[in-house]
């Protein structure tokens, strides 16, 4: 990952830095000194969404496990996903670790995250598309519909295609490659396909976890409607949670790029330039999600440091 992560974040850092330098970043900066401790506020309202996701994770495991567990667990990958040098599946794979450190095998860990990843994206096309009919009836749609349409076909095709390599062998093709790589060595992932077929078995558990991470998408919007209010941006739900799904859609198509860096202020420049908000003030919106990022990811990487250190201790005493 890391070879393939680090050009990356170089690439999206000087894009990053690029659209700041060629803004006003005096504007920039006041826009957030405006915002005052209202980011505070931003911060805290990710909190539901963040709790949502991690039921939706919990929703497919076959035994019970704590909310506790389950939003910890959620805390971790995306504090790994947003601040580590890894593309945005980095997270998926700690948590499995976490799961296998509670008596699961690392196999069924992966199983559960990808499952979860694709109930993720499914639920992100469907409120794109709710998110459309927003657009549909109300103003700007001549200016927005273009990039709607592009984006929610995008989704649709990515969720579809992730759903049926998940459901029809892109993982028992995974485990025949590793097995001849590593003549016959690699357990950890052995039966990591029938687990990801077992699991799309159970419908109850895909409806659960498809209506939190459906309710999570939405809590997203009310997060989006916080932050461009404390930036003193007249801005109604229905433009907050165009923007948060405009704007979700365009940092998922840059997964590869560890933290969306770049990829997502470019993103708010465009999205907001439909509904007149300012460049100066689009990046401060995209900084607030940096800002928030940080705040709730440097304890959960120091969370996770601390599980793994306390994991050998754990296991001397088992044997």
């Amino acid at each position: 990952m890391k070879k393939t992560a680090v050009p990356a974040i170089l690439i999206g850092a000087a894009l990053a830095v690029t659209l700041i330098a060629t803004n006003d970043v005096g504007q920039i900066w006041r826009a957030l000194a405006t915002a005052g401790w209202g980011i505070a506020i931003v911060i805290l309202l990710h909190l539901p969404q963040t709790f949502a996701s991690a039921l939706g994770w919990r929703a497919l495991l076959d035994r019970h496990e704590s909310v506790a567990f389950a939003s910890g667990a959620r805390w971790i990958r995306e504090s790994v996903n947003a601040l580590l040098p890894v593309a945005q599946l980095g997270g998926d794979v700690v948590r499995a670790r976490l799961l296998a450190a509670r008596g699961r095998s690392f196999a069924y860990g992966v199983a559960v995250s990808m499952v979860d990843l694709a109930m993720e994206t499914i639920t992100q096309a469907i409120f794109t598309i709710a998110v459309i009919m927003l657009l549909v009836a109300g103003p700007h749609v001549g200016d927005v519909m273009p990039m709607a349409i592009g984006v929610t076909i995008a989704c649709i095709a990515i969720a579809g295609a992730l759903f049926a390599a998940q459901r029809f062998g892109m993982f028992a093709l995974l485990e025949r490659v590793m097995d001849r790589l590593t003549r016959g060595q690699a357990t950890d992932l052995a039966g990591l396909h029938d687990a990801v077929v077992a699991l799309y078995r159970r419908p109850g558990p895909l409806a659960r976890s498809s209506g939190y991470h459906l309710a999570s998408w939405f809590l997203g919007g009310l997060e989006t409607y916080a932050a461009l209010h404390v930036l003193d941006i007249n801005a109604s739900l229905r433009e907050a949670l165009i923007i948060e799904a405009l704007g979700q859609a365009v940092r998922g198509a840059g997964f590869l790029v560890p933290g969306a860096l770049g990829v997502q202020e470019g993103g708010y420049l465009l999205i907001c330039a439909i509904f007149g908000i300012p460049p100066d003030k689009a990046l401060a919106l995209s900084l607030i999600r940096r800002i928030r990022e940080l705040a709730l990811g440097l304890p959960g990487l120091a969370f996770w440091h601390r599980l793994e250190a306390r994991r050998p201790l754990a296991t001397e005493g088992v044997t």
